[in-house]
């Protein structure tokens, strides 16, 4: 645990995430991009999973705002499902990254550098969909504040939706010969500290490898949108990641997950879709 201020945690891991961008450039293979119907395997996941719970079952046509976007591979894959795209994150240098590829496909999409946490002050418009997946609030220290602004950034009876890794999958020992609790589930205040030269796609090494995150836990996330006005109307929890959580994780058609013998033993991902109230 850490007693680090917000605005020097967040300086620490914004110069972790810009360092991370010519690595991704290269491990995300966005060169698949060229094929123009390819979209990303989290946004076949995360649409699949949306579609009972939106006017037309499509992102078609949709005010999509993007939340901790990245590079923005996921944002212009929900364009080329039809959305109209504003994309959010911290980086400067991934939302360049992302507005050169949005520019070679030629697809049109808005990016605004911001803070998630100051995201309303900093966006236009009120958005039909808030979207956000995957490995992104544990990087929040106050998720009252993030729901509030999710709430502020839909219409009324737009829909929010999050697929995240789970919280108990965050408290395993990552490195143990078995499935071995070792990090906070619960959230006790201050962030837990990493000092990590590798990311969490593709090879090379970053030069700002500190890192600050919250745990959080499934009471906290979900009562933070509960308190934000939001309607839980899906939660569900998933056995596969898109990313290599652990070493010992084996490769699977949907991702990642653990050996056969332990996937039944603890959720990787959970899924939250929650409405704000129509007007």
């Amino acid at each position: 645990m850490s007693d680090i201020d917000w605005d020097s945690a967040r300086a620490s891991n914004r110069a972790n995430w810009e360092d991370r961008v010519p690595l991704h450039e290269k491990a995300y293979g966005i060169s698949a991009f060229d094929e123009p119907g390819y979209l990303t395997g989290v946004i076949r996941t995360d649409v699949a999973a949306l579609a009972p719970f939106l006017p037309d079952g499509t992102v078609s046509g949709l005010d999509v705002c993007h939340l901790q976007c990245h590079i923005g591979t996921d944002t212009l894959s929900l364009a080329r499902a039809g959305a109209r795209v504003t994309g959010i994150d911290f980086s400067p240098g991934a939302l360049a990254s992302a507005a050169r590829l949005a520019e070679r496909l030629g697809i049109d999409a808005t990016w605004i550098e911001t803070d998630v946490l100051e995201a309303r002050a900093a966006v236009n418009g009120d958005f039909d969909l808030v979207y956000t997946s995957i490995g992104t609030i544990s990087w929040l220290p106050d998720l009252r504040r993030w729901a509030d602004q999710v709430a502020a950034l839909l219409k009324a009876g737009g829909t929010f939706y999050i697929r995240d890794g789970h919280p108990a999958l965050y408290a395993i020992d990552e490195h143990a010969e078995g499935l071995t609790l070792r990090y906070p589930y619960f959230n006790d205040g201050g962030p837990q500290v990493w000092d990590d030269a590798s990311t969490y796609a593709g090879g090379g090494t970053v030069a700002h490898s500190r890192t600050y995150q919250w745990a959080h836990p499934l009471s906290d996330i979900i009562n933070a949108l509960l308190a934000a006005g939001l309607q839980i109307l899906s939660f569900d929890e998933g056995r596969t990641l898109p990313w290599k959580f652990a070493p010992r994780m084996v490769e699977v058609a949907e991702g990642f997950a653990w050996p056969e013998a332990e996937r039944g033993l603890v959720p990787c991902t959970y899924t939250i879709i929650a409405r704000k109230e129509a007007g």
